[in-house]
Formats: C-alpha cells, structure tokens, sequence
C-alpha cells in the first residue's frame, strides 16, 4: 500500500516522502496513528503545495537578508557598558547587548546565537560577523564606549 508520511518515522522514510509499506502496518498502525495517509492524488496534491509554499517562504527571507546585509555592511554599532580603572569593562559585552544594539540603532533584527565576535573585555573598537541566513553574512564594527 502506498502511503503519504506525515511525520519522520525511522526505518521507513521522512516526512512528505510516498513509500510503499505492507497493507497491515498501513492499516494498524500507520493510518490509526496519523502518521500517514493514504498516497491519493489529493493527499499528494495538498503536500506539493505546502512545500512549494514553504520554498518561496525560504526565498523571501532570503531577499529580506540580503537586503539587510546591504543595510549593515560598512556600519556601525556603539554599544555602552559601566567602564572601571584602566578602561576594562565590568564582565564583558555579549551578543545578546549587541543584538538588542543593532535592533535599536539599525532596525535590523538578528539572533544573538548568529553574532560571532571575540571577547570584548575594554574600551574601543571590535570587528563582529553576524548570519543572517544561509549563506548570507557580513561584519560590522561594534564601538565599546563608557
């Protein structure tokens, strides 16, 4: 019996895959479970359809990125931190301060899991890269100032 997995199922195929599994795991396990349905032509339909949708959504953000990545190369971001003697910082600058740095002076919104920089323990100026999708990054300044 061919089948329209609707979930991962290990040994027998990922999701939106047409497999051809025996009619009794279909029929007691398989279909009771909803973890497929049967290989029709509108149940296979209904899947090319969400994943040609959620292609173009995966297209989309990719534009948005490249767009923002014109917007950020070349920039800079100034980020303040409580400076002691010497001009060394208390505890360090995260990603998470420069994340919520570029949304509030670029307008840009990243992850902070996709900003790398090297640790910033004093005043002045830092190289950062940021991923904003795949395979679409670019690096920016980021300003250490009291």
């Amino acid at each position: 019996m061919k089948v329209l997995l609707e979930q991962d199922i290990k040994g027998t195929g990922k999701k939106g895959e047409i497999v051809n599994v025996s009619d009794g795991y279909a029929r007691n396990y398989l279909l009771p479970r909803k973890l497929a349905s049967p290989a029709d032509s509108s149940a296979v339909n209904a899947m090319n359809i969400q994943k040609s949708a959620a292609q173009h959504r995966k297209f989309q953000a990719g534009i948005e990125a490249r767009e923002k990545v014109k917007k950020l190369e070349g920039a800079s971001v100034t980020v303040k931190a409580r400076v002691g003697e010497n001009g060394k910082l208390f505890g360090t600058v995260s990603a998470k301060e420069i994340a919520s740095a570029l949304l509030e002076q670029r307008g840009i919104e990243a992850d902070r899991k996709k900003i790398t920089v090297e640790p910033i323990r004093s005043v002045g100026e830092y190289t950062a890269k940021v991923s904003l999708f795949e395979g679409v990054s670019t690096t920016f300044r980021v300003i250490v100032k009291e």
